[in-house]
């Protein structure tokens, strides 16, 4: 099995993978994060950095259809241009540290990120040039494990944004962001065979998963629907940060 996961780590991983995709699929946002944070109870969460960023790839893909009009490129590229300084940070002190500070790290992060996201904090007008790609060098940090799309997703529900123009900005910067992820993930020596393995296992559940949650089988109203996924990740993520300490 791919990174020596156990049966009963597996079948953690398989859920955690399935209902993942469903929270993206419904809320459209959570899907790393939440992987990431599950992998942090059963293995070292840097294993699933670069499997998390292929499949999101792959889910943006599948997503990407009529989303080109209302893509504000302008914002993209500034957020690309921050992500390129940020990521090499990020990577430079995540992988120079132990797995249970990693562990710490990782959780510590997804905590803030949640408790910034339940605040719900709002913007008089949308932020426009520089302060852009200041948001992407949070997010290039952020992305050091796998997670570079929470900062970015909170920045952009902040400000009045057409909901068009926000899902579709935010599919077309994750691949970009992840093409240049790609090669920093392999030098940083977090893809190897198993990561591939993994995705290749994973894939048939992120599709489902996403595709189920697009379908929006339950009646609850999308924005309660996020209130639930984000207390989901914070709770996964204390456990995460509970293992790390003890």
């Amino acid at each position: 099995m791919p990174f020596d996961l156990g049966p009963l780590a597996l079948v953690w991983m398989a859920v955690a993978i399935l209902v993942a995709a469903f929270v993206r699929g419904y809320s459209g946002f959570g899907y790393s994060a939440i992987v990431i944070a599950a992998s942090s109870l059963v293995t070292n969460p840097l294993n699933f950095v670069a499997v998390v960023v292929i499949l999101e790839t792959a889910m943006s893909l599948q997503a990407a259809k009529g989303a080109g009009p209302s893509v504000d490129w302008r914002r993209v590229w500034l957020l690309l241009a921050g992500a390129a300084i940020g990521l090499p940070l990020g990577l430079w002190v995540l992988t120079g540290v132990s797995e249970d500070a990693a562990r710490a790290v990782i959780s510590g992060y997804v905590l803030l990120m949640c408790v910034i996201l339940l605040a719900g904090w709002r913007l008089a007008r949308e932020v426009r040039g520089p302060s852009n790609a200041v948001a992407g060098v949070i997010s290039g940090l952020a992305n050091a494990p796998g997670m570079g799309g929470l900062p970015v997703a909170a920045f952009f529900a902040a400000q009045p944004m057409p909901a068009n123009v926000f899902r579709a900005t935010l599919i077309a910067y994750f691949p970009l962001l992840d093409l240049y992820s790609a090669p920093l993930y392999f030098w940083a020596g977090l893809v190897t065979w198993d990561t591939l393995w993994a995705s290749l296992i994973a894939l048939p559940l992120t599709f489902l998963g996403n595709w189920l949650g697009g379908r929006h089988f339950f009646s609850t109203d999308p924005q309660e629907f996020r209130r639930f996924a984000i207390l989901l990740l914070a709770g996964l993520a204390t456990l995460g940060l509970v293992k790390a300490v003890i």
